[in-house]
């Protein structure tokens, strides 16, 4: 039965997202990169509201978030700008 539109691969010992585009089109994602795409549409949706450019943000983990969750979110704000 499937459920997600998506698959979870294994890429280098790594969970990363395959997605479907076109008949015999796939595109596959890191969890970083898939971060990165929320927090860049988080960033226009508030530029949009704001009316102005947004060049600082503060994002917080929770704090049971393990070393390579918290560089994880990191690697996602840089990738995101």
């Amino acid at each position: 039965m499937k459920l997600f539109p998506y698959k979870i691969v294994n890429k280098d010992g790594k969970p990363y997202i395959q997605l479907s585009l076109k008949v015999g089109e796939t595109k596959v994602f890191s969890l970083e990169e898939i971060s990165a795409l929320i927090l860049t549409k988080m960033k226009e949706t508030a530029e949009a509201f704001l009316e102005k450019k947004i060049k600082d943000a503060v994002v917080t983990v929770p704090a049971y978030f393990n070393d390579a969750q918290r560089q994880a979110t990191k690697d996602a704000g840089v990738i995101a700008g």
